[in-house]
């Protein structure tokens, strides 16, 4: 984002865009709900590993021009915090997305949506333990309405489809990288006060270069990618989409309202999901759709309002 209390005028519309938290978690999620679909049609056609690595190296590249001289500013601060800087780059960037990417090629999609629905009660375990921040009331209502809406929509209003539902190492592999990136939402908020491109910088080039060691073990033991235009229309979205606009995004929309409060809008990932398998996929939309939508869009809106008492939550 830029920074806001020095920009021009003709910056007026970003800068708005950037006070807009529950706009930005939104579009966050869009973007994530997206890359799920990618990385589902990647596998088999880009390894893993390799998907991340490329990822967060474009990443870097697009962001780098921007971004260089607000690092070189903010380096000492950097170097001040470069242990909580470390760990938000191996758990953010290089861990759960290759976890993701993993987990895509042995599960199927309705246990990874089932499962990432409780990414706000794993960001709330963590607030707790780190942060000492416990859920409100209105947060665990909300939280509670967005996952029954979830689970209407994936189980398409059929209570019975839960007994279909078979759990193997691509949900245990999710699993891990739910835990990872509860943990990273709430580590966001140790980072230094540096400029929001200085972050996204350094933490993409971290994480793709922690990617390394991983890639070369990949490109021994698997067949290497080939070249064409569907895999690079995937990654060329994963670049720009999920990786420099959604971490921009998700980055400010959690300093601006805490972790606590931007955690439900994970529960908007699905619900985008489905959208998109209704609009580029010719799936028809039911009322169990529309009853699913409700719920998560009310408890999304209960879960992230600004609490009375501003003192005790995130």
């Amino acid at each position: 984002m830029t920074d806001l209390a020095s920009a021009p005028p003709s910056r007026a519309p970003f800068a708005w865009l950037a006070n807009q938290p529950y706009l930005l978690l939104s579009l966050t999620s869009l973007f994530w709900a997206g890359n799920a679909i990618v990385g589902r049609y990647s596998a088999g056609h880009i390894p893993p590993v390799t998907l991340s690595f490329i990822r967060w190296t474009g990443a870097l590249l697009v962001v780098l021009p921007f971004a260089w001289p607000y690092l070189k500013r903010d380096w000492p601060l950097v170097r001040a915090r470069l242990g909580v800087m470390l760990v938000i780059s191996i758990t953010g960037i290089s861990a759960f997305n290759t976890l993701q990417y993993s987990a895509l090629e042995y599960t199927q999609a309705l246990n990874v949506l089932l499962l990432q629905s409780a990414v706000p009660l794993v960001v709330a375990v963590w607030s707790l333990v780190l942060l000492g921040v416990r859920l409100t009331w209105a947060q665990a209502a909300g939280i509670a309405a967005s996952i029954c809406g979830v689970m209407v929509i994936l189980l398409r209003g059929d209570l019975t489809a839960l007994g279909s539902i078979t759990f193997n190492r691509g949900d245990l592999i999710f699993t891990v990288g739910l835990v990872v990136i509860g943990f990273y939402s709430v580590m966001t908020l140790k980072r230094p006060a540096i400029h929001p491109w200085s972050f996204l910088a350094f933490t993409f080039g971290c994480g793709a270069l922690f990617l390394v060691p991983p890639l070369i073990w990949e490109l021994m033991a698997r067949p290497v990618m080939h070249v064409t235009v569907p895999n690079l229309l995937s990654l060329g979205y994963v670049i720009v989409f999920p990786s420099v606009l959604s971490y921009l995004c998700f980055n400010r929309g959690v300093q601006l309202i805490g972790a606590n409060r931007a955690a439900p809008f994970f529960h908007l990932i699905p619900v985008f999901g489905a959208a998109m398998a209704i609009f580029f996929l010719g799936e028809t939309m039911h009322l169990f759709h529309v009853i699913g939508f409700a719920l998560v869009i009310a408890g999304v809106f209960f879960a992230a309002r600004k609490p009375r008492n501003t003192t005790s939550a995130a």
